[in-house]
């Protein structure tokens, strides 16, 4: 049978629990992406299977240019651990995507210094930077002209974290919704050979999100956490030691405040509860689950504690977002689900 056009899966028609089912004999979609792309429903999940070193092991042996999709509002969450080193030699332009999601505060320019500057840390190098947002036309246009500059009669492949954006990319360069794309990770199962304007384009499974708040989630409360729309920092104004429970997902503690300010990009959908940090442990125990939800898959947080040692610092809780927190605070401990990244890095707004 043939490939599935929303993941490039191989289609079967014997097994309907399995991958790549369709009941029709000349369909153009399996099931599972039918379902993704008409109804919002994930009938197999696939955040978990997809050999992350597969599909690394397959860019690395193209001779292509990469267009490597980031999450700018998950950055942290989008590095992809020994890059350089299993991509040596690669043309790499990094796409920044979602760019909508960040308040327009955040210049191109601004936006620009901050990811070289991490990428700088990273050790990661790369040929060129685009920022895009999901009606962004210019970034668009800038993609295609990056191709036309550095293909060189290469093929390009598209790759990610899952979830960092790279088939909706691939349906705007087409100009039409072809692939599928959904907020569940895995939604790209193969390698998928696409024609855009006279290039080939290679859209690829995303690279497992292995430490992040989307796996440590049931699949159902993504909903509530990935924002779909323009964030708008939630401003406090604090002072002694304080509390922030977002949901029941993660807490923050705040100690020895003095006329500083934090400020919480998340989700619109996800309860924030301010309280003192003396009593938050027991309002923690007492809430959890019910006021304080929702929560991971299972109850198990591990503590990350940073000395506040510059003016703005953030928070960042990979796949949830981040908090920052400027002015005099001493010390920023956060307790957040066991295998989930918790970094504290300059401020980025």
């Amino acid at each position: 049978m043939a490939n599935c056009k929303g993941c490039g899966i191989e289609m079967q028609n014997n097994d309907p629990k399995g991958i790549g089912y369709t009941p029709k004999q000349n369909s153009e979609y399996c099931q599972r992406c039918f379902r993704l792309l008409h109804y919002d429903d994930l009938t197999v999940s696939m955040r978990k299977g997809i050999d992350p070193d597969m599909v690394m092991h397959r860019i690395a042996d193209m001779d292509c240019l990469v267009l490597w999709v980031v999450d700018l509002f998950d950055f942290e969450g989008s590095m992809i651990p020994g890059l350089q080193r299993k991509l040596m030699g690669k043309d790499i332009v990094m796409v920044a995507a979602k760019r909508d999601i960040l308040s327009s505060t955040l210049s191109e320019d601004k936006a620009a210094r901050f990811i070289f500057s991490r990428l700088k840390e990273f050790g990661i190098h790369i040929k060129g930077l685009v920022q895009t947002g999901r009606l962004d036309n210019d970034g668009i246009e800038q993609v295609k002209e990056a191709v036309r500059m550095l293909s060189a009669g290469r093929p390009i492949a598209v790759m990610g974290r899952a979830n960092a954006g790279k088939s909706t990319l691939l349906n705007h360069l087409m100009g039409k919704s072809i692939l599928t794309s959904s907020r569940y990770p895995g939604t790209t199962l193969e390698f998928n050979t696409l024609k855009i304007d006279g290039y080939t384009y290679i859209d690829t499974p995303g690279i497992e999100i292995e430490n992040s708040m989307l796996n440590a989630v049931r699949e159902e409360d993504l909903k509530e956490i990935l924002p779909s729309s323009t964030i708008a920092a939630q401003i406090y104004q604090i002072s002694g030691d304080q509390s922030f429970a977002i949901g029941g997902l993660v807490r923050v503690d705040l100690m020895q405040c003095d006329h500083a300010t934090a400020a919480i990009y998340i989700g619109r959908n996800l309860p924030i509860h301010r309280g003192k940090a003396a009593s938050a442990d027991d309002l923690w125990k007492k809430h959890y689950g019910e006021m304080f939800r929702p929560v991971p898959l299972e109850n198990k947080f591990v503590k990350h504690s940073f000395h506040k040692n510059m003016d703005k610092l953030d928070a960042v809780i990979d796949g949830l977002g981040w908090i920052c927190i400027s002015s005099q605070v001493s010390d920023v401990i956060v307790y957040a689900p066991e295998n989930v990244n918790v970094t504290f890095r300059k401020g980025m707004l």
